[in-house]
């Protein structure tokens, strides 16, 4: 193995490593894609009528939308904060 083979599989190495994590990028965004554009506004929706009654953050809140052969599921995840 000589000087210059060392810096070149290293080059290598590092093209796999960024063409996997466009893949995950490319992948994500497709997932995103598939989903109404209403849920935004739900979640902000969502958001409102909770801090009527608790304080909470934006990222407090997820709304997400499974689709499967025969149904959509709307999943709703909310992190309630601690009260001492």
């Amino acid at each position: 193995m000589s000087f210059f083979d060392y810096f070149k599989t290293k080059k290598n190495s590092s093209a796999n490593v960024a063409k996997e994590r466009l893949q995950i990028i490319v992948a994500h965004e497709r997932g995103q894609r598939d989903q109404p554009d209403y849920l935004p506004a739900l979640q902000q929706e969502i958001l409102a009528v909770i801090r009527k009654y608790v304080q909470i953050e934006d990222d407090m809140v997820q709304v997400e939308l499974d689709r499967n052969e025969n149904c959509s599921v709307l999943e709703l995840n909310v992190t309630l904060p601690e009260h001492s």
